[in-house]
C-alpha cells in the first residue's frame, strides 16, 4: 500500500438541494391542521406577510383572485438561481404590482355578514368541543374520601391509585414494597397489604388486580349463575378456555361439554379490563384535505379545501418603501430578504394545491370502482403508478398523500388507502389483497364449525374462487383479522353428542 500526501484537482457531481425546494417539500408534506399552524409562525414571524381578508359577498373578485394565483403557479416556475442571489426571481416580485394587482392589492375590509358568520363558527368549534371525562384516579379518590380512613392509610392507597394505568385495564402492576420506603417495617409492609385490598373493593369490580384470574374472581359474586363451575375454570382452566381445549377440561372437572361452554358464556360477562373505560380514546378530528364530487358528466373530480386556508398577500407598504430609495442599505436587505421569503412560502402553498390535485384525480381515476360499489372493489394501485401519471417523483406522491384525507361519496378515507397491493387470479385479473381478506372471512364464516378449516384447507378454499395465496399469507391475515386457529374454532358441543 502506497500513501502519499499532496493536492490534487478532481470533478464530481453533487446533487443539492436547494433552501427554496426543500421549502416546497415541506409545505407539500404538511396535512390541512398542520398548515394551518405552518401559516400563522409565518405570519407572526415575518412583517412582510399578510392575511388577505376574503369578502364572501364579492364572489367575483375571489374568482379572479384564485385564477390570477393558478397562473402565478402554472405559468411561472420556480426560479432557483443561488449564484445571483435569486435576482431574476426578486426582478419578478417588485413587479407583481403591474402583473397581478388583485393578488396584492389590500383586501376588502370584513363585512358584519362575515365577522358574524367567524363569530358563529367560533362559537360552535368551542360547543362541540367534548367534556374531557372523569380520569380512573379522580374516580377512585372520590370514593375513597366518602370512607374514614386513616390518614396515613389513604397516602397509601392514594399511591396505588396513582399507578393503576387505563390503559392497561386498571391493574395493579407495581410491587408494594417499591411504594415503600426503603428501611420500612413489616407493620408497613402489612399497612400496604391493606390499602391494596380497600383500594381492591371499590367500583369498578375487580380494579387494581394483580393479574386476571384476581381480576375475575373478585368479580364473581354467589348470585351468579354456574358460580362454581366459573369459579373453577377460572382458577384452573383459563389457558384450557383459550385454546379451546374442551374435552381436556371435561376430563378433568367431569363437566360436560355443554355445561362448561354455558358457564364459559356466563363468564364472558365478566369485564378482564375494569379500568379500561376511563382510558382517554383520543380521537383525532380529521379534516379532510380533498374532497370528491360526481360532476354532471358523470365523472369524479376532485376539490382541495382551501376555505380553511388563508390567503395570503405580500404587504405593499413594505413593497413600496422598498422602491421609495429613502431606506438604509440594512434596511433594503432585509425587507428584501422578508419579500423573497414571503412569495416562496405563497408559491409553495400554491404549488401543495397543485400537486394535491393532480395526485388526488389520478388516484380517484384508478379507484372509480371503489367509488361507485364500494371499499370491496378496490383495484390494486402502487404510488409509482400515480407518479408515472401525474409526472413526478414517487417521493413527491408519497409526501402529497401522507396523513391526508379525502372526503367521498362512500365516507371519509386516507389517501393512503387507495394504496394496496395485490395478486392475479388464473384469468390474469389483478385482485386487492382487501378482497382477498374479504373472501377469506367468507369461507371462515360458512365452514363447518366441527371440521374447521386449516390454514392448507382456506388456501385450497380460495384457489376454488380463482384466488392463489400461499399458507403464510393466508396464516398472516386470519392473525392481523383476528380469526382464530381452527382448533380454537372449533364447536365441539356439537361433537359431544
Amino acid at each position: 500500500m502506497r500513501l502519499s500526501f499532496g493536492f490534487e484537482q478532481r470533478q464530481t457531481q453533487v446533487q443539492k438541494l436547494a433552501p427554496r425546494m426543500i421549502q416546497s417539500m415541506e409545505i407539500l408534506q404538511l396535512p390541512l391542521q398542520e398548515l394551518q399552524e405552518r401559516i400563522e409562525q409565518e405570519l407572526a414571524e415575518n412583517p412582510i406577510l399578510e392575511m388577505q381578508e376574503v369578502d364572501p359577498e364579492l364572489p367575483d373578485e375571489t374568482e379572479e383572485r384564485d385564477s390570477a394565483k393558478e397562473k402565478s403557479v402554472d405559468e411561472k416556475e420556480l426560479i432557483v438561481d443561488e449564484k445571483h442571489d435569486n435576482a431574476d426571481d426578486f426582478e419578478r416580485l417588485l413587479n407583481l404590482n403591474n402583473e397581478m394587482p388583485d393578488y396584492f392589492e389590500e383586501g376588502n375590509r370584513r363585512s358584519s355578514n362575515r365577522m358574524e358568520e367567524d363569530a358563529d363558527r367560533a362559537h360552535d368549534a368551542i360547543s362541540n368541543v367534548a367534556e374531557r371525562p372523569e380520569s380512573l384516579q379522580l374516580y377512585l379518590m372520590h370514593q375513597l374520601g366518602e370512607m374514614d380512613v386513616a390518614p396515613e392509610m389513604m397516602a397509601m392507597c392514594e399511591r396505588i391509585i396513582s399507578t393503576l394505568d387505563p390503559k392497561d385495564g386498571g391493574y395493579f402492576r407495581s410491587s408494594l414494597r417499591d411504594l415503600l420506603p426503603a428501611d420500612a417495617t413489616p407493620e408497613q409492609l402489612e399497612m400496604a397489604e391493606q390499602a391494596l385490598a380497600l383500594v381492591q373493593e371499590l367500583d369498578p369490580p375487580g380494579i387494581a388486580a394483580r393479574d386476571l384470574k384476581e381480576c375475575l374472581l373478585r368479580q364473581l359474586s354467589d348470585d351468579l349463575l354456574f358460580y362454581e363451575e366459573i369459579k373453577t375454570l377460572i382458577t384452573s382452566h383459563l389457558e384450557d378456555l383459550r385454546d379451546n381445549r374442551m374435552p381436556l377440561i371435561q376430563k378433568q372437572t367431569g363437566y360436560s361439554i355443554e355445561l362448561i361452554r354455558e358457564a364459559w358464556e356466563e363468564l364472558k360477562t365478566l369485564n378482564p379490563k375494569p379500568g379500561g373505560n376511563f382510558a382517554e380514546n383520543f380521537v383525532p378530528t380529521v379534516n379532510p384535505d380533498v374532497s370528491v364530487v360526481l360532476a354532471d358528466d358523470g365523472q369524479y373530480k376532485v376539490i382541495v379545501d382551501d376555505s380553511r386556508t388563508p390567503t395570503l398577500r405580500i404587504s405593499r407598504y413594505y413593497r413600496e418603501r422598498l422602491m421609495s430609495g429613502n431606506i438604509t442599505p440594512e434596511e433594503r436587505e432585509y425587507i428584501k430578504r422578508k419579500i423573497t421569503a414571503a412569495q416562496w412560502l405563497i408559491e409553495s402553498i400554491e404549488q401543495r394545491r397543485n400537486t394535491l390535485t393532480r395526485v388526488s384525480q389520478a388516484i380517484v381515476d384508478h379507484q372509480t370502482s371503489f367509488l361507485d360499489e364500494g371499499p370491496e372493489h378496490i383495484v390494486p394501485l402502487k404510488m409509482q403508478q400515480i407518479a408515472e401519471k401525474v409526472g413526478v417523483h414517487v417521493t413527491t406522491v408519497s409526501r402529497a398523500v401522507d396523513d391526508k384525507y379525502m372526503q367521498t361519496p362512500r365516507g371519509i378515507f386516507p389517501l393512503k388507502r387507495f394504496f394496496v397491493g395485490g395478486t392475479r387470479t388464473e384469468e390474469g385479473e389483478d385482485v386487492a389483497w382487501d378482497i382477498i381478506r374479504i373472501r377469506l372471512q367468507e369461507v371462515v364464516d360458512k365452514e363447518d364449525k366441527q371440521d374447521p378449516l386449516s390454514d392448507d384447507d382456506l388456501v385450497i378454499e380460495l384457489k376454488k374462487l380463482g384466488l392463489t395465496v400461499a399458507r403464510r399469507t393466508i396464516t398472516k391475515y386470519r392473525q392481523k383479522m383476528d380469526i382464530p386457529s381452527s382448533r380454537q374454532r372449533k364447536d365441539w358441543s356439537q361433537v359431544a353428542r
